[in-house]
């Protein structure tokens, strides 16, 4: 006798992977499917993250670049900060209720709460319990666990509130120079307030190649006045008075300053607690063990997105949810090919990376052919008034391209052309002998590839 079920499926975690995998499944109109929260349907990504920085770091580059025009710049440009937060909240509010559109016409059941495995087959969400024959688990990640003295006591920002404030602070001090803390730091500088941005490792974003971390460095000391302090690890905050003090170490010296707010952007964490032990999912603190169909150690639930680790993506999340949808949807084993996504970095100019960068092949021991064009001898840059950027290309002894670094005000649409060259294996002159606008950003691309070709 088949065990019956309330649902076919419960998806855990709203997010780009829970609702993604949702809505797939969906299209299976005979199953029952349930959408597990326990903050805003739609997750990070639509309420705290992608959408609303989205929003607000559009509007701060925007603002500076245009103010930094010498003919509007007499004007004295003004803005209305908190005209700024209403607006990123109206986008908010518009996508929460087209989410909501799109969960009611699939006929999904939400139910809001932290769910709580109590077997293979069932959760607890608050004092009722769920049962379903299939889990998938999307709970994504949160900020990690800091460990400077002080934190729970004083009132400090995270990456879900930094821009969300309804006041400009005077002095904000960031706690990090990864992506997410350098997008804070220049959202702050360009709408005029004194940043400070600490980074415990010898330099900004260092993920990225020593190139993107001198460009950002630079623009951001030179043409926002951000103090950038590498080398360095903050002791405690304290609180003094309406302000925040800050002991820190830098270069050997114990120092002290007091800001408005601070911003500890310190990296985030798989979010795992679940109450995975009662369900027999195995994991460890770097995230969800999975095979690669995304199964668990327990044959009916699955895990997805940044709860199984690794890079931390929307459109990786997104991809891996439709793979195993689709998989189980149609009783089919796709595989997963991670070839050609974007790591992106939202400052201005923005930071794209496409495939292996040199710092990665360098740590695999690993020989390249590599090319960089500076944006700084193109004639579209005096055009868009940017002089900091580049395209930095690289390809294996045949010249197919392997990975790509941009840094450039489009650095995202211009990394889509080295992703597809990534994920079908085109050649440098494959990309040379493309057509490109010639006073166009992707210029750059025809540059470098021409330059690999001669290389050879």
């Amino acid at each position: 006798m088949v065990k019956k079920y309330d649902y076919d499926y419960i998806i855990i975690g709203s997010g780009p992977a829970g609702s993604t995998a949702a809505l797939n499944l969906a299209k299976s109109r005979s199953k029952r499917i349930a959408l597990v929260d326990g903050g805003s349907f739609g997750g990070a990504n639509l309420h705290t993250r992608d959408i609303p920085y989205g929003v607000s770091l559009g509007f701060s580059h925007t603002y500076h670049h245009l103010s930094s025009y010498p003919e509007v710049a007499a004007h004295d440009i003004h803005y209305n900060f908190p005209t700024v937060i209403a607006h990123q909240e109206r986008i908010v509010s518009y996508m929460s209720h087209y989410n909501s559109e799109r969960y009611k016409k699939a006929g999904l059941t939400l139910i809001s709460g932290y769910a709580n495995f109590l077997d293979p087959h069932t959760i607890a969400v608050g004092s009722k319990k769920y049962t379903a024959n299939t889990f998938i688990i999307a709970t994504g990640a949160h900020l990690k666990q800091s460990e400077i003295s002080g934190t729970n006591i004083v009132e400090h920002l995270t990456p879900d509130t930094a821009l969300k404030l309804r006041r400009l602070p005077k002095f904000v001090f960031i706690v990090g120079g990864g992506s997410t803390g350098c997008e804070i730091a220049q959202y702050y500088a360009e709408l005029g307030a004194k940043v400070l941005i600490m980074e415990r490792g010898p330099r900004l974003l260092p993920r990225e190649d020593t190139e993107v971390s001198t460009a950002i460095t630079e623009y951001f000391t030179t043409k926002l006045g951000i103090m950038v302090i590498p080398d360095s690890k903050v002791i405690s905050i304290e609180n003094d008075g309406k302000l925040r003090r800050v002991v820190f170490t830098s270069k050997n010296q114990e120092k002290m300053v007091r800001v408005d707010c601070i911003v500890l952007a310190t990296g985030s964490e798989p979010s795992l607690d679940l109450g995975l032990e009662n369900a027999g999912v195995k994991f460890k603190n770097t995230g969800i063990l999975v095979t690669k169909l995304f199964q668990t150690s327990t044959k009916n639930i699955y895990a997805i997105g940044d709860c199984i680790g690794g890079e931390s993506s929307t459109e990786r999340a997104e991809y891996e949810a439709t793979i195993l949808a689709t998989n189980l949807r149609t009783r089919s084993k796709n595989l997963v090919n991670y070839n050609g996504f974007i790591r992106l970095t939202d400052t201005y100019p923005r930071i794209a990376t496409v495939g292996m960068n040199e710092q990665d092949l360098l740590a695999r021991d690993k020989k390249c052919r590599k090319v960089i064009i500076d944006y700084k001898d193109l004639p579209v840059s005096k055009i868009d008034r940017m002089n900091y950027g580049f395209v930095k290309v690289l390809a294996d002894k045949t010249n197919h391209i392997i990975g790509a670094t941009v840094v450039s005000p489009y650095a995202d649409l211009i990394a889509e052309e080295f992703a597809l060259a990534i994920r079908h294996r085109l050649s440098a002159l494959e990309l040379a002998s493309t057509p490109h606008v010639s006073n166009g950003w992707n210029a750059a691309v025809k540059l470098a590839c021409r330059r690999l070709v001669k290389m050879k």
